[in-house]
């Protein structure tokens, strides 16, 4: 099975075609909270820098992003804290 966060670049390059993306795991720092599901891929923040969010609110951005991963979202990522901006910002 694919890690999350491989599964997380992926669908954010496909959809945004990012000039700036990480994906970085931070279920360790939740571990025995709520959410945390035992598998260490549970908590993540992305930092993505796309030319698709040019003229877009912060809601809009995120929304494109959660939109490339709802199922991940519905099924295997507990949180996923988001910082997205156009190039230039």
């Amino acid at each position: 099975m694919t890690d999350i966060a491989t599964l997380i670049t992926a669908r954010l390059t496909a959809a945004l075609t990012p000039t700036r993306l990480e994906v970085l795991n931070e279920s360790a720092q939740h571990r025995g909270h709520l959410g945390d599901d035992g598998t260490g891929e549970s908590h993540f923040r992305v930092i993505v820098e796309s030319a698709a969010f040019a003229r877009q609110s912060r809601v809009a951005r995120q929304r494109l992003i959660n939109h490339a991963l709802a199922d991940l979202l519905a099924e295997r990522i507990h949180a996923l804290a988001i910082q997205a901006k156009a190039p230039g910002e």
